[in-house]
């Protein structure tokens, strides 16, 4: 609960600053939605203290394998809130050496092993073999923790890429207003006139506030100016299928770029709605933004010239699996973000890690752009080589490196240390000795 209460406590923001629900209803919203996902945490754990917790190796074994699965549930059950993962928190340390072989959940693996392995030394410190072997356990990994940090996967281009993103800090509650659009897009045309000729331009998510074609006229502007200065433009927008009468959120590209994305993971309430009957109760559950279907699972990717782009949209970034995938066939990660339905909380700052650990696991560079910042360029180590502050309407011009090759984590997923986990607790379950107290 206590994890919960703090490391989601953004979404009071969205709902009471943003979605219209007065704070006491707000607050009962949070309580129930994180309630709920304390309860979801814990059933792994229900398993581990009712057939798992007696053996002598519960510990090093099924303590680390249990938090796994708890973690790789909440990534696809009840279409998947991949949230506060532990392995975040070894971006900066020796096992992050790790993240490009397991990724963030076999980094999550790893921190509950030493964990396990600590409190086995406090609570049982009596010399034992077993404990000699995690010792010996823990020593290896955060080792080879230290040396795969300096293991090159990928390989990087010797000619940079020059990038620039716009970032408009448009404030949440003006920004779908009928009478702010135009002014939205004077933002765009201004803060992007001296940036042309660079050869890739960001726009965040939702940068332009009309459906793509109700704003073909400017769209149709911007992509002669791109082609005319050999850019390629990359903006998100809510794309409408007019034949299918449907809305996607998107990434659609001009001048030298090509390719449009559609979201794939939506933010339940804030792009769709479970239970349609919700929308009349307040105004939160009937947002303008939620009305998105759910884009194609295959797509291709966006191309500049000769070079892949996997992009991704806000949500999408807490899917490692996801990202990584999608990384294969191409040479730079990108990702927009709205980050103004957050406020001045966690939020903005949980996304970014979320980003550098992607960049982290497919060691590829990665532009980040939101609306309200910070927006950034990471290097294939997860290092910010570049980076905006937040609430302030600005751009950030750098260079990029395109990168070939793929991570063992972008070939093969968490699913190695998935199957790991459970075939562990197997093993446990059918040979292990119960403790004789």
């Amino acid at each position: 609960m206590g994890m919960y209460a703090v490391g989601v406590s953004w979404i009071y923001v969205s709902i009471n600053g943003f979605g219209g629900a007065p704070a006491p209803l707000a607050a009962f919203l949070v309580i129930i939605f994180v309630f709920f996902m304390a309860a979801f945490f814990s059933l792994p754990f229900y398993a581990f203290g009712r057939w798992l917790s007696r053996h002598p190796l519960s510990l090093f074994i099924a303590f680390p394998a249990c938090w796994l699965i708890s973690e790789w549930l909440r990534t696809w059950l009840l279409t998947g809130f991949p949230w506060l993962f532990i392995g975040y928190g070894d971006l900066t340390n020796w096992l992050s050496g790790w993240a490009p072989v397991v990724g963030v959940m076999g980094l999550s693996l790893l921190s509950a092993f030493t964990a396990a392995f600590i409190a086995q030394l406090i609570y049982q410190p009596k010399k034992s073999l077993s404990l000699v072997l995690g010792g010996v356990a823990v020593i290896g990994i955060w080792g080879a923790g230290f040396a795969l940090q300096n293991a090159e996967w990928t390989q990087v281009s010797s000619k940079p890429t020059s990038v620039a993103i716009v970032q408009p800090n448009i404030d949440q509650e003006d920004k779908w207003q009928t009478d702010f659009r135009d002014i939205t897009l004077d933002v765009l045309r201004e803060k992007t006139e001296p940036l042309w000729g660079r050869k890739i331009i960001i726009w965040p998510e939702a940068a332009i506030t009309r459906v793509y074609s109700d704003a073909l006229p400017f769209l149709n502007e911007v992509n002669r100016k791109a082609s005319d200065s050999e850019s390629g433009l990359i903006t998100g927008i809510i794309f409408d299928d007019q034949e299918k009468d449907i809305y996607y959120n998107s990434v659609a590209t001009f001048g030298k770029a090509i390719g449009i994305h559609h979201k794939r993971r939506l933010v339940p309430f804030g792009e769709y709605v479970p239970i349609e009957a919700l929308r009349n109760l307040i105004e939160f559950f009937n947002l303008p933004t939620s009305v998105i279907s759910l884009g194609p699972e295959e797509q291709h990717g966006l191309k500049v010239d000769d070079l892949m782009i996997s992009p991704s949209v806000c949500y999408e970034v807490a899917f490692p699996d996801l990202i990584a995938k999608n990384a294969v066939d191409s040479q730079l990660l990108i990702s927009v973000s709205n980050l103004g339905w957050f406020g001045d909380s966690l939020g903005r700052h949980q996304f970014m890690q979320m980003a550098q650990m992607r960049a982290l696991e497919t060691q590829h560079y990665y532009a980040y752009s939101t609306n309200n910042g910070p927006s950034a360029i990471f290097d294939r180590k997860g290092n910010i080589t570049a980076q905006t502050k937040a609430f302030e309407q600005t751009t950030l011009s750098s260079e990029i490196y395109a990168v070939d090759g793929s991570t063992p984590f972008m070939r093969f997923g968490s699913l190695p240390v998935v199957v790991l986990s459970f075939f562990a607790l197997m093993l446990l379950q059918i040979f292990g000795k119960k403790n004789p107290d």
